[in-house]
């Protein structure tokens, strides 16, 4: 079995090295970066902390446009599977190295599989939203992380190959959390205690391309009541000096280098409470039991929202000042992620739907249910 797994930004490392790590247990893993993130902060640290091997092939892609940097990594896809020649192509998410890869091997005589398959925002003016449709559209093999997915895929029409095997970034988390724990002096270093400060990322187009929101958060964050730490994207620092907030940003929040996975987890774990807009880190702070405040209007992650763990409040500064200042404790934890065996499940249904067999270790399939094909996960 030759899987060709595609990754080109930090959500996607994450999720690859667990999978990846089984995979290469049961076949031959033919790995791809397409350069979407491609400078250290943003990639290369992760390779060397979730001790991912090396790119066999890395396109070197940057930012561009929507349009050009997808038109880009397609282009430069092509040949590398046409020398490949691989029996699946594994994407992960809902990046334009999602869309890319889906496009690039719904062509070819391959089986496109989507990790992370049927989640839905309800918002098509999210690029993402586009990507993560028309990646499940050409896939024959969708691996949904909840029951919600599953459902969103069959009200499109899909529900063949759809497989609900829990959250692979469950699986990583795991392992990360205690790896975390014992290797990381992010604390440390910045002279933070356990549940005193707010943890803050920003990254979103929407958010960080129009003044006003990106004005509005930075606003409502230095209000808080807790010292704000702000690991900087590189697209947000260059708009905060471009739209002159970058001095007063500096001067309300403590605004540190992107992190490192173990350290990034260290702090989200130890967070009192996390603001972003981020779709992974809800999702990471919600496993973490960390409460999350999400600068947009809307989620793909509605479970988090339903349990408690998770409020809405877009750019709004005085609703973020709101959700900063008020106290709220979940009545539960529930797991609609599954438990932490996904990354199993999905190598199986790889194996079975390429080699056409599974040995009896591994874990089991059962028959469809619901009228759709699921991996139990009790």
């Amino acid at each position: 079995m030759r899987v060709c797994s595609i990754v080109g930004a930090r959500p996607q490392f994450v999720k690859a090295a667990v999978v990846s790590r089984k995979l290469r247990d049961v076949g031959e893993e033919v790995l791809v970066h397409t350069g979407q993130h491609y400078d250290e902060e943003m990639s290369d640290v992760f390779f060397e902390e979730l001790d991912i091997p090396e790119p066999d092939y890395n396109l070197g892609v940057q930012s561009d446009t929507h349009g050009r940097q997808t038109a880009k990594m397609i282009a430069a896809l092509e040949p590398v599977l046409e020398e490949v020649s691989p029996d699946a192509l594994l994407l992960y998410g809902d990046t334009n190295s999602t869309l890319a890869g889906a496009i690039v091997g719904a062509k070819r005589d391959v089986a496109v599989a989507h990790v992370e398959a049927g989640l839905r925002s309800d918002d098509r003016e999210m690029p993402e939203e586009i990507n993560r449709i028309m990646t499940d559209h050409a896939s024959e093999l969708c691996f949904a992380p909840s029951e919600a997915a599953v459902r969103n895929l069959a009200q499109e029409g899909i529900s063949e190959g759809v497989y609900w095997t829990g959250d692979v970034m469950y699986d990583a988390l795991l392992e990360a959390r205690e790896r975390s724990q014992e290797a990381s002096t992010i604390l440390e270093n910045l002279g933070l205690e356990n549940g005193e400060f707010v943890l803050a990322t920003v990254h979103r187009q929407r958010n960080t391309d129009v003044r006003e929101n990106l004005e509005s958060i930075v606003s409502a964050l230095a209000d808080a009541p807790l010292p704000v730490v702000f690991p900087a994207h590189p697209r947000t620092v260059e708009r905060l000096r471009e739209y002159g907030l970058w001095e007063r940003t500096t001067d309300a929040l403590e605004v540190i280098e992107p992190q490192g996975y173990l350290d990034f987890v260290r702090l989200l774990d130890a967070a009192e409470r996390i603001a972003t807009d981020s779709g992974g880190v809800q999702k990471e702070a919600f496993f973490l039991e960390t409460r999350c405040i999400t600068l947009r209007s809307e989620t793909e992650w509605v479970e988090t929202v339903d349990a408690g763990w998770n409020r809405l409040v877009g750019s709004d500064a005085d609703r973020i000042r709101d959700a900063l200042a008020t106290d709220w404790d979940p009545d539960s934890h529930p797991r609609p992620y599954g438990d932490g065996l996904a990354s199993r499940r999905i190598v199986t249904l790889l194996r079975r739907e390429i080699d056409g067999e599974v040995e009896v270790e591994d874990v089991e399939i059962d028959e469809p249910t619901r009228g759709i094909e699921a991996v139990p996960l009790d």
